[in-house]
């Protein structure tokens, strides 16, 4: 009896059928994740959103798909997870019926599920059913008061819009449900302020330092409560005063015990003095962290023409950690304000800054021997500033002056990054007891101030300036009581 033999046409219907096998297990697979993505989300997702992340095919997804997820690299990423959450469990912050939120990857989510959290999910720019749903930093698609606890791992520290995210979290937590995240920004104290401030609604409850997963460097943990609407914030939850005064926290005690010292003799040659001091500067970013912050805003008071300061200094010059700011250049002088009409990202406002607003008359007068040298350079006749009595021996005229310390803050919060640069030709003795009185100091993070007072002349020796009255001392007593009033100010020159 001869052996049968299978020919090439058996060979080719084998094939065949197991090529339509392999098809229709495919589309079950698909089928049971769309099932399972419904099932597990729709208590936490609007019904809209469960509906568009079902329909999304899973080669649709920019994570990695669920043979990757049992890779050994997932794998590490996943017993890391799981070790931190299962001590939230332990706590009790995190429980297996907790409508958990992850911000920071699918294996958080799959951590959470095998510690049994069976209704955690992750959101990513694009769904990767059953783990992840789809979501970005500014709409995370949750109801307001719908979460019982949110992991955000990193997401902060790599957010484009750390503000927005953080905003979002507290929006969808429940009162008195749990935050956590980790971070290596906030590693100063000035950074952990500002995260605070960008979630008033929420309480810091602790924080601790953990090894990363590489087990080369360190985290800090942060836990976070959100409020209840009836809960009162106090000082220690929002790190401000509920007066106008500034409370002088440990973010800013830290950063004044490294601040370069006041010159406290006064210099014989204060032009030449004061301006090299700016190579003693210990700028603010040099410092410290400043990631977590809404928006970065520069105000020059006093800015004169473009390339005085904004341009000249503060643009090229000012450690930035790859910000970019938003510029606001204060200018009374008429005679510098065409070009600011053809710079980008500056608003220009054309007022001297005061305590009140109103019209004032001010005196235009150049510094001795200069004036001829400012008209022909058409920059104007040096510096504008009060009129005083009947002693003015240049142009006057009447400006239109506004409140400053008001419109700073309508204009900015503590979430924003605030420098400032002050140059006012003797208002600042008026300007900052204005700033104290409103709690608008409170708002400025680093400040760059002229002191005007009787100095010593260039032009000439031994021959004081006329056009102040004001004493070196009293200007060494401005800068020291914004030090002991916590603002981190410089003298400028």
């Amino acid at each position: 009896m001869e052996p049968s033999r299978t020919t090439p046409r058996a060979l080719l219907n084998r094939a065949l059928l197991l090529a339509v096998a392999a098809l229709a297990l495919r589309l079950l697979y698909g089928a049971f994740l769309a099932v399972s993505v419904a099932a597990n989300a729709w208590t936490l997702y609007p019904p809209a959103a469960v509906t568009t992340a079902a329909r999304r095919t899973h080669a649709q997804a920019d994570v990695p798909s669920p043979e990757a997820w049992r890779t050994r690299q997932w794998r590490r990423a996943v017993d890391y997870h799981a070790a931190l959450l299962a001590d939230h469990l332990a706590q009790g912050i995190l429980a297996p019926p907790s409508r958990a939120v992850c911000l920071g990857g699918a294996q958080e989510a799959l951590a959470m599920r095998e510690l049994g959290v069976a209704a955690a999910l992750a959101v990513q720019k694009k769904p990767s059913p059953p783990l992840v749903v789809a979501g970005d930093d500014r709409r995370l698609p949750f109801k307001p008061n719908s979460v019982d606890f949110v992991f955000a791992g990193r997401a902060l520290d790599s957010a484009k819009r750390p503000a927005d995210l953080a905003a979002e979290a507290a929006r969808i937590l429940k009162p008195h449900a749990h935050l956590v995240l980790l971070t290596s920004s906030a590693a100063d104290a000035y950074s952990l302020r500002s995260l605070q401030a960008l979630l008033p609604s929420l309480r810091l409850l602790r924080s601790r330092h953990i090894n990363a997963q590489d087990s080369a460097s360190t985290l800090r943990e942060l836990v976070f409560q959100k409020l209840h609407a009836d809960d009162t914030p106090t000082s220690s939850t929002t790190g401000t005063s509920p007066s106008n005064n500034c409370s002088i926290g440990e973010h800013k005690l830290q950063l004044l015990t490294q601040a370069e010292p006041l010159i406290q003799e006064e210099p014989l040659k204060p032009w030449i003095t004061l301006k090299r001091n700016i190579n003693n500067i210990k700028y603010l970013p040099a410092l410290a962290d400043i990631s977590f912050k809404r928006r970065y805003v520069y105000v020059d008071v006093g800015a004169r023409s473009y390339g005085s300061s904004i341009g000249g200094w503060f643009r090229k010059h000012y450690p930035k950690q790859n910000h970019t700011f938003q510029v606001y250049a204060i200018e009374a002088d008429p005679a510098f304000h065409a070009e600011y009409s053809v710079k980008k990202g500056v608003t220009l406002l054309p007022y001297a800054a005061w305590v009140k607003n109103e019209t004032l008359k001010f005196e235009i007068n150049g510094d001795p021997g200069k004036e001829d040298e400012a008209k022909a350079n058409g920059r104007g006749m040096g510096r504008i500033r009060p009129a005083v009595g009947n002693k003015m021996s240049g142009e006057v005229r009447s400006v239109p002056a506004f409140d400053f310390a008001k419109w700073l803050r309508q204009t900015v919060t503590e979430q924003d990054y605030v420098v400032m640069k002050m140059d006012v030709e003797g208002t600042e003795f008026e300007l900052i007891p204005r700033m104290f009185d409103t709690g608008a100091i409170c708002l400025v993070d680093e400040l760059f101030l002229e002191c005007h007072y009787n100095r010593w002349q260039k032009c000439c020796p031994g021959e004081r300036s006329p056009k102040y009255e004001n004493t070196y001392e009293e200007c060494l007593d401005l800068f020291s009581s914004l030090r002991e009033s916590g603002v981190l100010v410089h003298q400028w020159w």
